[in-house]
């Protein structure tokens, strides 16, 4: 399993104490720093089932300037809102963790995390 994460965050530390604990074998990968494609986010939003403006974090000040919230949700709008993605990845949700059975889970919660143990 994967795990993206930025350092900095609470909720990522967290997930990884627990993934510890449970002796759980993984890769991380800072996202902020190796930044996922735009390809790459399509593959993720694929297996958690989400479109991109649900794991966008509107609240950080990028979103701000880009005024991601005045952006459709549509079909249509999908691919403006998975570049933004690509091009600030401050903007997406964190922590995401990939599971080695093909699915995926935003891991902000330990039962979250629980939940992709058992499907890693």
């Amino acid at each position: 399993m994967e795990i993206w994460i930025n350092p900095a965050c609470s909720k990522c530390r967290g997930a990884l104490t627990l993934l510890d604990a449970e002796g759980a074998e993984y890769t991380v990968r800072k996202y902020l720093e190796d930044v996922p494609s735009a390809e790459e986010i399509r593959g993720v939003l694929e297996r958690l089932g989400l479109e991109p403006w649900d794991i966008t974090r509107t609240g950080e000040a990028v979103a701000g300037e880009l005024g991601v919230k005045g952006w459709g949700q549509a079909p249509e709008d999908r691919e403006r809102w998975i570049e933004a993605l690509s091009a600030h990845p401050k903007l997406i949700q964190r922590p995401i963790i990939t599971a080695d059975d093909g699915t995926a889970g935003v891991g902000r919660s330990e039962e979250a995390v629980r939940d992709a143990l058992g499907r890693g």
